[in-house]
């Protein structure tokens, strides 16, 4: 009884580490939300897939452990790293009642990685990551965190920017930061990280606000007072003397 919790990487199977292609080959079954599934259907032929629309997390575990429990080996697929706003947690908390059940979380490579390996070098020190969808945390204690870090000094990578019913969120974190940080501090923001229709691009602080092109596939990052542009890259310096 066996279920790999599998991070995926952003998106296209060269990003997918081969200990994760592995664990999706030598699984009987592939679970995971519809999207996700699609983006590795290359690994699942022959395989029994079984999917779920957005928001059904739960039942997606519930199907996972169930496939396990009939002596099936499952790959549960996620994206990005399946510890990191992933699958991992809940999986293991559904499966609680059942210790017989083997759950091996197979690490990929997370937006927050993946993104800034595309904008340059912006993470290098300290940074946070914060997550702009209250779905599952309250919005008043998400403002809070995204304060402290700004305060903190912090380079920000904010996850899930803005949805439909979230348009203006965005633009409510770039107003709290900017009470710390400087309105041309660079930034910068990544769309469909390792998928078509990718897009990248540099920017000051201020141009996150009002920004259409930004949606929940963007992965945001601020910099701290530190932070420059070397050659169209963004980077955050460690504090190396003599460079």
């Amino acid at each position: 009884m066996k279920i790999y919790v599998v991070g995926i990487g952003p998106g296209s199977l060269d990003h997918m580490t081969p200990y994760a292609k592995a664990a999706i080959e030598k699984s009987d079954v592939v679970v995971g939300y519809t999207v996700y599934v699609e983006l590795v259907k290359e690994l699942t032929r022959g395989k029994e897939v079984l999917s779920t629309p957005m928001k059904k997390e739960v039942d997606r575990c519930k199907i996972a452990l169930d496939a396990a429990l009939e002596n099936k080996t499952v790959a549960f697929v996620c994206s990005g790293d399946a510890g990191v706003y992933g699958m991992a947690g809940i999986m293991i908390q559904v499966a609680k009642e059942h210790p017989e059940v083997d759950i091996e979380i197979v690490p990929g490579i997370t937006a927050a990685c993946s993104g800034a390996a595309l904008l340059g070098a912006p993470l290098i020190h300290d940074f946070s990551i914060i997550s702009l969808s209250d779905l599952l945390t309250p919005w008043d204690l998400i403002m809070k965190r995204v304060k402290l870090s700004a305060e903190a000094d912090m380079s920000i990578v904010l996850y899930n920017p803005k949805s439909k019913k979230r348009r203006d969120y965005l633009d409510k974190a770039v107003d709290t930061i900017l009470e710390f940080r400087s309105p041309d501090t660079p930034s910068g923001y990544v769309k469909m990280i390792g998928r078509e229709g990718e897009i990248t691009k540099i920017c000051k602080l201020t141009d996150l606000k009002n920004n259409d092109e930004i949606d929940m596939f963007t992965t945001v990052f601020i910099g701290n007072s530190t932070t420059e542009i070397i050659n169209g890259k963004i980077v955050t310096p460690r504090g190396y003397k003599d460079v």
